[in-house]
């Protein structure tokens, strides 16, 4: 069957308006209405709208939740991946303000705070599942190769000082014969 506004907007959560406002800017119109003129959706815009939702709350704006309904999936593909992305911009450049904030401080250690592991959690961590040095050399030598930029932040994330940063990710590439 049919679902009605009311029901919709319990079932996932949402107010009655908000729907209403997505009716009305195109995003989710309703099936049919019913002879008293009740928006009635059907599992195809319960499937809409969950798509919709699940866009949103990736933090995409409604004009390409909009786009993305519509389009084929490997565009939601591409516009995810960039979303992506510009979150990952947004976490370096909060945790390049967190050093500098606690520098600010003269309290960096004020930065372990905010690390829910810092590099001797996770050496003890690789170590404890198995890991000797030329596992651990290994591991790094793969994080470099197959997302470098995602190593840099992992190594910024621990606390590591930029030089020693540098440093294991030469030794990662080869180009050292062990970190400095």
């Amino acid at each position: 069957g049919y679902l009605t506004i009311r029901q919709l907007a319990r079932r996932c959560g949402l107010s009655r308006s908000t729907l209403l406002y997505y009716d009305r800017i195109g995003l989710l119109s309703p099936h049919n209405r019913s002879g008293a003129g009740y928006r009635l959706y059907s599992t195809t815009e319960v499937a809409r709208l969950e798509r919709l939702l699940l866009y949103r709350d990736a933090g995409l704006s409604l004009d390409l939740v909009r786009q993305l309904l519509d389009a084929p999936a490997a565009r939601g593909r591409e516009a995810l991946t960039g979303r992506l992305m510009q979150i990952n911009e947004e976490i370096a450049a909060l945790r390049s303000q967190q050093r500098v904030i606690a520098n600010l401080l003269g309290e960096p250690e004020l930065l372990a705070a905010t690390r829910t592991l810092d590099k001797a959690g996770w050496v003890a961590l690789l170590r404890a599942s198995g890991l000797d040095d030329a596992a651990m050399a290994r591991w790094h030598q793969l994080f470099e190769q197959r997302a470098p930029q995602a190593h840099q932040e992992f190594l910024e994330a621990l606390g590591i000082p930029l030089l020693e940063i540098t440093s294991i990710r030469a030794w990662s590439r080869g180009e050292l014969s062990e970190p400095v």
